[in-house]
């Protein structure tokens, strides 16, 4: 299994609020895990949040007795938020506090997803195709898909990060699961939305079909963020299944 992973502070924000988190080796009952979690708050909050949440995750994957995948995750997203609210709630300056959350696990020819927010998952099908396989929990999503607003007009755009759903702000979150069946040659890439609010679809598509190594791709991927703007932190996880992990037939 390839991997590359990298988060960067952009070129405008003072702090990186992302967090991320790439290991090929087995976490707990997990295969391996791959998580970017994009905090949001003030005095320094969001970067305490996406921070706390993806290091209580981990401890509690760590110590899970669960075999299903998808348990596993829930159970540590609920533990995550939880413990994120508590910690506001002993720091007034970090009220409000929250994050958003991708994350991901391999278990052979099968990928298991969870979601929370609008940081989001993409699988390269075919070597070329690239689809989004997360949904954003945001309001102008919610417009497009109540058919009051069409994606990628202006006021989608002016509106586009206002987002519905993050780990630490209700005493509950729900994340979205997905099971995606994997093929050889396919490149999966988890990103915050600094990556996806600077480089359009077509053109990461483009940089992932191409056969240079993750690395060169990732990195090329975090630049064009900062060519067009910076504006926010930028957070890549670019995953390449070894053939022997997937179903060749």
């Amino acid at each position: 299994m390839n991997v590359f992973a990298r988060t960067d502070i952009g070129l405008v924000r003072k702090e990186n609020e992302d967090y991320i988190f790439a290991s090929r080796e087995p976490v707990g009952p997990l295969k391996n895990l791959f998580m970017v979690a994009d905090g949001m708050g003030g005095h320094r909050g969001g970067e305490f949040a996406s921070r706390c949440v993806v290091e209580q995750m981990i401890r509690h994957i760590r110590e899970s007795r669960k075999a299903n995948p998808v348990s596993v995750l829930n159970d540590a997203i609920q533990e995550a938020n939880q413990v994120l609210r508590n910690k506001a709630f002993e720091n007034p300056e970090l009220w409000e506090m929250g994050t958003t959350l991708v994350a991901a696990t391999i278990d052979g020819a099968t990928m298991f997803v969870a979601n929370i927010g609008d940081s989001r998952l993409y699988l390269l099908e075919e070597g070329r195709h690239l689809r989004q396989v997360t949904r954003d929990h945001s309001w102008v999503e919610e417009m497009v898909a109540d058919g009051k607003m069409q994606r990628d007009s202006e006021s989608y755009w002016e509106k586009k990060n206002i987002i519905t759903r993050a780990v630490g702000i209700d005493k509950t979150v729900t994340a979205d699961f997905f099971e995606i069946d994997l093929n050889p040659g396919e490149r999966i890439l988890l990103c915050s939305d600094g990556l996806t609010n600077m480089v359009e679809d077509d053109e990461i598509e483009r940089t992932l079909s191409r056969p240079e190594p993750l690395e060169e791709l990732g990195t090329e991927l975090v630049e064009e963020g900062k060519n067009n703007g910076g504006r926010d932190n930028i957070s890549v996880i670019l995953v390449e299944p070894d053939l022997d992990e997937v179903n060749i037939c």
